[in-house]
């Protein structure tokens, strides 16, 4: 069953990278990480994002995507997808107002699907080849669907985010992305920390330690989970 997943998510991954490759001004990465284990015991691991963006003359739309699967001995462990889109309208040159769409279903997390809706304003404190740092805080609505209770909640949250690069060197890159989603039902708080080395102007070598809290999870369900990937990138 993971084959044909990862088959179908790797298909999806490689369209639209080149969809988006033949769609000038878009500009992004792919990301892949595969690992087949045989041996004394089996294990399968997928991690695959899409990150590509776009500016039109005020205007830049973003959109983002992952998918993580794993099993060990045909019993599968992980199992989510988290897709975003945020589009941001430049007030001035340094900040910006922006509309965002997050949606989050993982298997394992006694979540059905987190889906929310939020706007906002963001600053840019530095916007630099090499440092960006931005942040950003807004409202927005959001629906939680618990697969232990089979409920469906919906609140207003508070959001915030933050986003940082630094190219350390010409082929190193440090890379953090924050988000908070905070409501009365329950925080989402998730943390990408990544190290991105270039082996040409295309490829890179990508390791990120990803962690994902839940406040207020269903019963029997963990408040934290955390992933670390090494996965080989394109640029395009």
């Amino acid at each position: 069953m993971i084959r044909k997943s990862t088959t179908i998510a790797g298909a999806a991954l490689a369209l639209a990278i080149t969809a988006a490759a033949h769609a000038d001004p878009w500009k992004g990465k792919g990301e892949a990480g595969l690992v087949f284990a045989r041996g004394n015991s089996d294990s399968d691991t997928v991690n695959l994002k899409l990150a590509m963006s776009k500016e039109v003359e005020r205007w830049k739309h973003a959109l983002d995507m992952s998918y993580l699967k794993a099993s060990s001995n045909g019993v599968e462990s992980s199992n989510r997808f988290v897709g975003g889109w945020q589009s941001d309208y430049k007030v001035s040159a340094r900040t910006f107002a922006f509309g965002a769409l997050h949606y989050e279903q993982d298997k394992y997390s006694g979540f059905d699907y987190q889906a929310s809706a939020s706007t906002g304003m963001g600053y840019k404190f530095y916007d630099t080849d090499k440092i960006k740092l931005s942040a950003q805080a807004g409202v927005g609505y959001r629906q939680l669907r618990d697969n232990v209770t089979d409920q469906t909640s919906h609140d207003v949250v508070f959001v915030s985010g933050m986003d940082y690069e630094n190219a350390i060197t010409a082929t190193t890159k440090v890379i953090d992305k924050f988000h908070m989603e905070a409501g009365s039902s329950n925080t989402l708080l998730t943390n990408y920390l990544g190290v991105e080395v270039k082996m040409s102007d295309k490829l890179a070598l990508a390791a990120g330690y990803d962690v994902r809290q839940n406040t207020k999870p269903p019963e029997g369900k963990k408040k934290t989970d955390t992933v670390t990937t090494l996965n080989l990138v394109y640029a395009f």
